[in-house]
Protein backbone atom coordinates (compact mmCIF):
# COMPACT_ATOMS: atom_id res chain seq x y z
CA UNK A 1 0.00 0.00 0.00
CA UNK A 2 1.02 3.57 -0.60
CA UNK A 3 1.78 5.28 2.72
CA UNK A 4 0.04 8.65 3.10
CA UNK A 5 0.53 11.36 5.70
CA UNK A 6 -3.00 12.39 6.62
CA UNK A 7 -1.91 14.76 9.41
CA UNK A 8 -2.16 17.64 6.95
CA UNK A 9 -5.89 17.01 6.55
CA UNK A 10 -6.63 15.75 10.07
CA UNK A 11 -4.14 17.49 12.40
CA UNK A 12 -5.90 16.59 15.67
CA UNK A 13 -6.76 12.98 14.81
CA UNK A 14 -5.38 10.37 17.20
CA UNK A 15 -6.03 6.69 17.75
CA UNK A 16 -7.73 5.97 21.05
CA UNK A 17 -5.58 3.33 22.77
CA UNK A 18 -6.39 2.36 26.37
CA UNK A 19 -3.56 2.98 28.84
CA UNK A 20 -3.94 -0.42 30.51
CA UNK A 21 -3.74 -2.45 27.30
CA UNK A 22 -1.62 -5.60 27.73
CA UNK A 23 1.55 -6.01 25.70
CA UNK A 24 1.19 -8.27 22.69
CA UNK A 25 2.73 -11.72 23.09
CA UNK A 26 4.01 -13.96 20.32
CA UNK A 27 4.04 -13.35 16.60
CA UNK A 28 1.51 -11.49 14.51
CA UNK A 29 -1.32 -13.40 12.81
CA UNK A 30 -2.44 -12.87 9.22
CA UNK A 31 -5.87 -13.84 7.95
CA UNK A 32 -6.54 -14.27 4.23
CA UNK A 33 -9.81 -15.10 2.51
CA UNK A 34 -10.26 -16.14 -1.13
CA UNK A 35 -13.76 -16.02 -2.62
CA UNK A 36 -15.03 -17.04 -6.05
CA UNK A 37 -18.36 -17.63 -7.74
CA UNK A 38 -19.28 -19.56 -10.86
CA UNK A 39 -21.98 -17.43 -12.52
CA UNK A 40 -24.91 -19.57 -13.70
CA UNK A 41 -22.85 -22.75 -13.37
CA UNK A 42 -25.90 -25.00 -13.22
CA UNK A 43 -27.36 -25.22 -16.73
CA UNK A 44 -30.78 -26.33 -15.45
CA UNK A 45 -31.47 -23.79 -12.67
CA UNK A 46 -28.92 -21.10 -13.73
CA UNK A 47 -27.79 -20.77 -10.13
CA UNK A 48 -24.23 -19.83 -9.25
CA UNK A 49 -21.79 -21.78 -7.10
CA UNK A 50 -20.02 -20.03 -4.20
CA UNK A 51 -16.63 -21.15 -2.98
CA UNK A 52 -14.41 -19.69 -0.30
CA UNK A 53 -11.35 -20.63 1.71
CA UNK A 54 -9.97 -18.87 4.77
CA UNK A 55 -6.31 -19.09 5.76
CA UNK A 56 -4.69 -18.17 9.06
CA UNK A 57 -0.92 -17.82 8.69
CA UNK A 58 -0.97 -19.68 5.35
CA UNK A 59 -2.83 -22.66 6.83
CA UNK A 60 -6.40 -23.37 5.64
CA UNK A 61 -8.79 -23.29 8.58
CA UNK A 62 -12.19 -23.05 6.87
CA UNK A 63 -13.56 -23.83 3.43
CA UNK A 64 -17.06 -23.66 2.05
CA UNK A 65 -18.82 -24.45 -1.21
CA UNK A 66 -22.53 -24.17 -1.88
CA UNK A 67 -24.99 -23.42 -4.65
CA UNK A 68 -26.41 -19.92 -4.20
CA UNK A 69 -30.08 -19.61 -3.18
CA UNK A 70 -30.89 -16.95 -5.77
CA UNK A 71 -30.47 -16.66 -9.53
CA UNK A 72 -28.29 -13.66 -10.38
CA UNK A 73 -28.43 -11.85 -13.72
CA UNK A 74 -24.73 -10.88 -13.77
CA UNK A 75 -21.30 -12.09 -12.74
CA UNK A 76 -21.00 -9.08 -10.42
CA UNK A 77 -24.16 -10.13 -8.58
CA UNK A 78 -22.99 -13.69 -8.04
CA UNK A 79 -19.52 -12.52 -6.91
CA UNK A 80 -21.17 -10.04 -4.53
CA UNK A 81 -23.33 -12.79 -2.99
CA UNK A 82 -20.19 -14.93 -2.59
CA UNK A 83 -18.40 -12.07 -0.83
CA UNK A 84 -21.38 -11.56 1.49
CA UNK A 85 -21.29 -15.26 2.33
CA UNK A 86 -17.57 -15.01 3.18
CA UNK A 87 -18.18 -12.02 5.46
CA UNK A 88 -20.99 -13.87 7.23
CA UNK A 89 -18.64 -16.78 7.98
Amino acid sequence: FHVCDWSEYYPVAAEAVPRNIPEALGCSVTTTCFVDADHAGCKVTRRSQTGLIIYVNKAPVFWFSKRQNTVESSTFGSEFIALKTAIDQ
